[in-house]
């Protein structure tokens, strides 16, 4: 049965091995091959160079620290936004529309404006990261809350809890598994919107930056190894998360 569950999960390895050999193949099939399909054993010289040099280190980090910097504002002000909107009808019909307008705007369509408005530094990229985390946790806030069962909120009126215990005993637990959902949404988000805003603010160092000195530059084995990085960031973050949130909603369906 284990033997099973191994070669079950070994399946998902066939694809990316067969692509990797294929692209070894093709960076075999001239000069000119070789400089858009970079040999492996290049991309793994690259890595350790940029290992040995600190620079790689300093671009992880940048990139990881300004993600999860941006994912935690963003999602604290979502959620305390989304709170409101959905215990506050006033607040709802006030903040709700203009919300909903803002989050159809494409967030790197905002980013001239971000630009003329906070410069092209560090704070420019936060603040895009801020608000690609800020969207997705007002609305599953809010939706969580409002579609709270009935029966729960029958359990507070039995047990004659007041409103504040009401919301932190009941309604914030039931609508724990749709928050929870909506961070993962923002962290997502969160690390799409960091790479994008490194790629247009080019200014210092993150794994965006990195990817665009590499094409300025010509070095095409740079570039993908910057590529590969950003998605294999990308899955380890989502893989973390999620095991965090099935501990964090143990039994209930996110």
């Amino acid at each position: 049965m284990a033997l099973q569950t191994v070669l079950h999960k070994a399946k998902g390895l066939l694809l990316p091995l067969a692509l990797l050999v294929a692209w070894e193949w093709a960076s075999r099939q001239g000069a000119a091959a070789a400089y858009v399909f970079v040999s492996l054993s290049t991309m793994g010289d690259t890595l350790l160079r940029l290992l040995a040099s600190g620079e790689l280190w300093l671009h992880l980090h940048t990139s990881l620290e300004r993600t999860l910097a941006g994912l935690g504002i963003g999602a604290s002000l979502g959620i305390a936004m989304g709170t409101l909107m959905a215990q506050s009808r006033a607040a709802d019909r006030l903040i709700g529309p203009l919300y909903h307008s803002i989050r159809q705007v494409p967030l790197l369509g905002l980013i001239p404006l971000l630009g003329l408005w906070v410069g092209n530094g560090n704070s420019a990229k936060l603040l895009v990261v801020v608000l690609a985390a800020f969207y997705p946790a007002v609305l599953n806030t809010s939706e969580g809350l409002r579609h709270v069962e009935t029966r729960f909120r029958e359990v507070g009126h039995i047990l004659t809890l007041g409103p504040m215990q009401t919301f932190f005993k009941v309604l914030m637990p039931a609508a724990l598994p749709s928050i929870v959902t909506g961070i993962s949404h923002a962290l997502a988000f969160s690390w799409l919107a960091c790479m994008g805003g490194e790629l247009l603010f080019s200014a210092g160092p993150g794994l965006g930056a990195m990817l665009l000195n590499g094409e300025v530059t010509g070095q095409m084995d740079q570039v993908l190894l910057a590529v590969v990085l950003i998605a294999l960031m990308a899955q380890s973050m989502n893989a973390l998360f999620n095991c965090l949130a099935r501990l964090l909603v143990r039994g209930r369906s996110v």
